[in-house]
C-alpha cells in the first residue's frame, strides 16, 4: 500500500456503517447471513490477517459484526504503529488491561452490539471471538446478552499477571448461568510457550467452567515462522493456512464449535 492511501479501509468482502449505544458511536463492519457472531481484533487492530480470518466465518454461513475497537482498519502492522496502540489502550477510558476481577468499560458497548446482532440475524443466540486484548472479553458479554458460543484467542488481559479472568463475579455468575440453562461452552485458543496467556489462565477457566470449556494448546512448533514475534495469535499472525496443519485445524474447530452452538 502506498503512503498516499487513507485509513481506515473497509476489508475486502464488508460494508462499512456504525453502531451507536448510549451516544458512542464506532466503526462497524459488516457480511455474510445466518447466525450473528461478533469479531473483536488484537493489538493493533483489524488487520489483513484478522480480515483473512473473518472471512471464512463468513464463508462458513455466519453474519459477523466486526466492530472497530483499536487500530485504524486494513493499515500496515509496523512496531511504531502497534506500540501506539498499545500505548493508547493503557491509558483509554474504555479498557482496564490490569484488572483482574472486572471487565473493561467498553463491554457495555459489546453486549448491546450483540442484542442488537441477535435482534438482526435471530436464532439460538451469539458468538463472539475476540483474540488477545480482547480474548476475555467474550467471556464477560455472557451477561445481559445471548451470547452462547465465546471463543477466547489467546486472551491476555489481564496484562502482567499469570491468571484472573478479566470478569467481574456477576459477569462469572451470568456466564456459568447461561452453561446451565441455555446450553453454552466456551472455546479457548493458545500456544503452550505463551508467555501473554499462560498455561494459569486456562487452568482457571477449568476450575470455574469444568466441562463446558473446551481448550485448544499448541505447540510453537506449530506456528507460522512469519509471524511476528514469538508464537502468540492462533488464528491470525501465526496461522499456517493449510489442510492439515494444527493451527488450521485449530481455525476450522472454532467454526464447527460456533456451528454446534448456533445452529
Amino acid at each position: 500500500m502506498s503512503a498516499a492511501q487513507s485509513f481506515p479501509q473497509t476489508p475486502e468482502g464488508f460494508t462499512a456503517t456504525t453502531f451507536t449505544h448510549e451516544g458512542k458511536s464506532k466503526p462497524l463492519y459488516r457480511a455474510g447471513s445466518g447466525p450473528a457472531v461478533i469479531i473483536m481484533s488484537e493489538i493493533p487492530g483489524i488487520t489483513l490477517e484478522v480480515a483473512r480470518f473473518a472471512r471464512y466465518v463468513v464463508q462458513s454461513k455466519f453474519s459477523v459484526y466486526m466492530p472497530e475497537l483499536v487500530g485504524q482498519a486494513m493499515r500496515p502492522v509496523s512496531v511504531p504503529y502497534a506500540l501506539g496502540q498499545m500505548f493508547r489502550v493503557c491509558i483509554s477510558s474504555e479498557f482496564r488491561v490490569f484488572a483482574a476481577h472486572r471487565s473493561s468499560p467498553i463491554v457495555d458497548w459489546l453486549r448491546a452490539l450483540a442484542n442488537h446482532a441477535h435482534q438482526e440475524q435471530g436464532g439460538k443466540g451469539v458468538g463472539a471471538v475476540g483474540m488477545c486484548l480482547t480474548g476475555n472479553f467474550a467471556l464477560a458479554m455472557m451477561l445481559d446478552a445471548p451470547l452462547l458460543a465465546p471463543v477466547l484467542s489467546q486472551p491476555s488481559v489481564p496484562f502482567m499477571k499469570k491468571d484472573g479472568l478479566h470478569a467481574s463475579d456477576a459477569e462469572i455468575a451470568a456466564a456459568k448461568e447461561r452453561v446451565a440453562k441455555d446450553g453454552a461452552r466456551i472455546l479457548g485458543l493458545r500456544f503452550t510457550s505463551d508467555s501473554m496467556c499462560r498455561k494459569e489462565r486456562f487452568q482457571q477457566l477449568r476450575e470455574t467452567f469444568g466441562d463446558a470449556f473446551e481448550s485448544i494448546e499448541l505447540d510453537p512448533s506449530s506456528a507460522n515462522p512469519k509471524g511476528p514475534g514469538p508464537p502468540h495469535s492462533v488464528l491470525t499472525n501465526h496461522l499456517i493456512d493449510e489442510a492439515g496443519q494444527p493451527t488450521r485445524q485449530a481455525l476450522d474447530r472454532v467454526l464447527v464449535f460456533l456451528h454446534e452452538q448456533l445452529d
